[in-house]
């Protein structure tokens, strides 16, 4: 059985910065493209960063670029996603999720058939 558990939400003061951690079991990180989405109340879900499965290619929001980095850790089974100058725009709930790929890593959730429960990200200001 897949499961993907994020962790390292949490709250933290705007211009701050933040972590998160995805860890997968159940399936061989190296065969799936890896997302972080994120979801903000009465918004709909989105991208913020995707991975390929051996991390040479990756894919981020407009609103994200160069704050947040994704990287990957196959040995470990691990995602991770390191948020930088954080703002109160970037509170939401961010879940983890793969999809099979042997290219570059899509954007679209509809692409992407595995899920984590999402941890939470406040921003205060």
């Amino acid at each position: 059985q897949v499961q993907l558990v994020e962790s390292g939400g949490g709250l933290v003061q705007a211009g701050g910065s933040r972590r998160l951690s995805c860890a997968a079991s159940g399936l061989t990180c190296s065969n799936y493209a890896m997302g972080w989405f994120r979801q903000a109340p009465g918004k709909e879900r989105e991208v913020a960063a995707a991975i390929s499965r051996y991390g040479s290619g990756t894919t981020y929001a407009d609103s994200v670029k160069g704050r947040f980095t994704i990287s990957r850790d196959n040995a470990k089974n691990t995602v991770y996603l390191y948020m930088h100058s954080l703002t109160s725009e970037d509170t939401a709930l961010y879940s983890c999720a793969a999809h099979r790929s042997s290219g570059f890593p899509s954007s679209s959730r509809t692409r992407y058939d595995h899920w984590g429960q999402g941890t939470q990200v406040t921003v205060s200001s």
